[in-house]
């Protein structure tokens, strides 16, 4: 999947006359792009137009409209977009307490190291985790992780060819799956594969 430019972004001015549209769009992208694990964990998949739309509103909110801004946009977010044999996730741990959020984050060390995906006859792979920073301390894990997954030529050629596959967490306080995951969400991750 090709890295956004700045040619590829709306001006700002553009952006506040298409924003509604545009979006309803990445909005209504996005629910095919979801895959909850459990009650309380959900992996938001990532790719350009997602990216695109993240991008896009950092630069609305900021203002930012000079070149030197908008490449450091890029430069955060670009590294987000899948490569073609990998999937690119944003791992949220969700508790709607604030309180109960608080007690499973202490429980939940190491939780994005146990996060993993099973494609039809082949073995488990785990999530490279949190490449750009460290986001856990010794007390406490993050509420949001970024994840790669890094896939074998195989397991995209299976993908391709339409095998099933899923997600899961096997950390000893949160052990969970979705597999495999619908068909739906299985065919707009294989998007993100060459």
């Amino acid at each position: 999947m090709n890295k956004l430019s700045r040619e590829d972004l709306y001006s700002l001015e553009q952006y506040a006359e298409i924003r509604p549209e545009f979006r309803a769009k990445v909005l209504a992208h996005k629910k095919t792009r979801q895959v909850p694990i459990g009650d309380h964990a959900t992996l938001y998949f990532e790719d350009r137009l997602t990216i695109q739309y993240q991008i896009q509103e950092m630069l609305r909110v900021e203002r930012i409209f000079e070149n030197a801004g908008i490449e450091e946009e890029l430069g955060a977010y670009n590294p987000l977009i899948p490569e073609g044999r990998n999937l690119k996730a944003t791992f949220m741990i969700e508790y709607t307490d604030v309180e109960q959020r608080r007690r499973a984050l202490e429980k939940f060390i190491d939780i994005e190291d146990k996060v993993w995906m099973e494609v039809q006859g082949m073995d488990r792979i785990y999530a490279i985790a949190d490449e750009d920073m460290e986001r856990e301390t010794e007390d406490k894990t993050s509420a949001v992780h970024f994840l790669r997954f890094e896939l074998s030529e195989e397991m995209v050629a299976a993908i391709g060819n339409d095998a099933d596959f899923g997600f899961g967490i096997d950390h000893p306080e949160y052990t969970e799956d979705n597999y495999p995951v619908d068909e739906e969400i299985r065919k707009s991750l294989a998007q993100d594969l060459d």
